[in-house]
C-alpha cells in the first residue's frame, strides 16, 4: 500500500503556491506601474524639451520679430554690416536642397530596401546591408570636403554643362557655374546623406510583413512585382512615409556639409547651378561671428522658422501616414 501524503503537507503546499502566485502578481503590477511612469515621464520629458527649445529660440528672435514681422520671410537682402536682413533666399535653398535630396533618394532608397529585403540572396544581402548602414556613419564634414574637393568640379565639367545643354530651356537649369559650389552640389550631398536612412528603416518594414500574405497573393497568380505593389508597398506605405520624413529632418538641419558646397549666397532664385545657401548652414557659419544684437536675433528667427518647417513636416506626415497608411492599392 502506498502511503497517503499527510492533509497538513498538501495545505502548506498549497499555501505557498498562493502566496507565490501573489508575490508575481504583486511585482507584476508593480512592474506594470514602472513601465507606464517611465514612459509616461520619457514622452513629458520630450514634449519639455520641444518647449523649451522653442522658447529659447522665440525669446532670442524677439527684436527680429519686433523690427521685420513677416516681412523677413518675403525680403531677399541679407547684409549684416548694414542691420538689414530678410531670409527669403535662404528659406528657398533649404526647401529646394531639401525636396531634391527627397525626390532623389527616395526612390533610391526604397529601391535598395526592396532589393535587401525581397530580392537579394542571403549571402548578397549581408554583405550589402552593412554598406549602407555605414553610409549614415559616415561624418558630414568628410562629404563635404568630398563634395567640395570630387563632386563640385566634376558636375562644374560634365553634368551641369549637359543638363543645360539639354534642359536649359526650365528654369531649374540654369547656366552653370565654373567652381561647383552651387544648390545642386548641396542637393547631392544630402541625397547621399538621406538614403541610408530611409533604406534601412524600409528594409526592416518590408521584411517584417508576414510571408502568409505575399504567398498568397503570388498563389492567385500574382507576379513578384505584382506582390510588391499590392502587398508590400501598401502594407508598409506609413512606415516609409515616417522614414522619408527621418530623412527630411536629416536634409533640413544638416549644415556643416551643406555650408562647404552650397556657396555662402544669400540671394532667391531657383537654379540649381547657382550658388546659394540654406538657414541652417548660415546660422552655423554667421552666429559664432554675429557682428551685431540685430544679427543674432535674425539668426534666431531663422532657426524659429527651421523649427516651424521641420514641425510641420512631422504633422503633415503624421496625418498622411494615418489617414493613407492602410490605403490599399489600386
Amino acid at each position: 500500500m502506498s502511503a497517503t501524503p499527510p492533509a497538513g503537507s498538501a495545505s502548506l503546499k498549497l499555501a505557498r503556491s498562493n502566496r507565490q502566485s501573489d508575490s508575481r502578481k504583486r511585482a507584476d503590477r508593480v512592474g506594470d506601474l514602472s513601465l507606464r511612469l517611465i514612459c509616461t515621464a520619457a514622452a513629458v520629458l520630450a514634449a519639455i524639451v520641444l518647449i523649451l527649445i522653442a522658447k529659447e529660440v522665440i525669446e532670442g528672435a524677439q527684436p527680429a520679430f519686433a523690427k521685420y514681422g513677416l516681412s523677413f520671410i518675403t525680403h531677399e537682402e541679407w547684409a549684416p554690416p548694414l542691420e538689414v536682413f530678410g531670409g527669403k533666399g535662404l528659406i528657398l535653398g533649404t526647401l529646394i536642397t531639401s525636396a531634391m535630396a527627397l525626390a532623389i533618394g527616395a526612390p533610391v532608397a526604397i529601391s535598395i530596401a526592396i532589393f535587401l529585403a525581397l530580392l537579394a540572396p542571403d549571402g548578397v544581402r549581408n554583405v550589402v546591408s552593412p554598406l549602407v548602414e555605414m553610409l549614415a556613419a559616415v561624418p558630414s564634414v568628410i562629404l563635404g570636403f568630398w563634395g567640395l574637393l570630387i563632386l563640385g568640379p566634376f558636375l562644374a565639367g560634365t553634368v551641369e554643362p549637359f543638363l543645360h545643354e539639354w534642359l536649359g530651356f526650365i528654369p531649374l537649369f540654369g547656366t552653370p557655374q565654373t567652381t561647383g559650389a552651387s544648390i545642386f552640389n548641396a542637393g547631392l550631398i544630402l541625397t547621399i546623406m538621406v538614403i541610408p536612412i530611409i533604406a534601412s528603416v524600409s528594409r526592416d518594414l518590408f521584411m517584417a510583413v508576414p510571408s502568409d500574405l505575399q504567398d498568397g497573393a503570388a498563389a492567385l497568380g500574382s507576379t513578384r512585382w505584382e506582390v510588391i505593389r499590392g502587398v508590400v508597398l501598401p502594407t508598409t506605405l506609413s512606415g516609409m512615409l515616417a522614414a522619408c520624413l527621418l530623412g527630411l529632418g536629416r536634409a533640413l538641419g544638416e549644415a556643416i556639409a551643406v555650408s562647404q558646397v552650397v556657396g555662402g549666397g544669400t540671394e532667391s532664385h531657383i537654379s540649381l547651378f547657382r550658388n546659394g545657401g540654406t538657414m541652417a548652414s548660415l546660422i552655423a557659419l554667421q552666429f559664432p561671428s554675429a557682428i551685431s544684437a540685430l544679427h543674432y536675433a535674425s539668426l534666431y528667427y531663422l532657426a524659429a522658422l527651421l523649427l516651424v518647417i521641420g514641425v510641420a513636416a512631422n504633422l503633415a506626415a503624421s496625418y498622411v501616414g494615418h489617414r493613407f497608411g492602410g490605403a490599399p492599392a489600386r
